[in-house]
């Protein structure tokens, strides 16, 4: 399992996220980060767990995709 904890995370374009839960895809196995928006309508999404620790590439600049910030 990726090192993802349950709670709070910041986007690396500013907007927060609770991780809820840990899932697995029925047809590939591949485990998948549920998570709701904590602004708006609080939507809740999901996104596989391999991107949610990757680095991305902005305006020059290398971020963490998503930072914890509490449970």
């Amino acid at each position: 399992m990726q090192d993802i904890k349950l709670g709070k995370y910041r986007h690396f374009k500013g907007n927060e996220y609770e991780v809820l839960h840990i899932a697995k895809n029925s047809e590939n196995l591949e485990e998948t980060v549920v998570y709701r928006a904590l602004y708006g309508d609080k939507e809740v999404w999901v996104r596989p767990a391999s991107m949610w620790n990757e680095i991305v590439e902005r305006d020059g600049k290398a971020y963490k995709r998503f930072t914890y910030i509490e449970e």
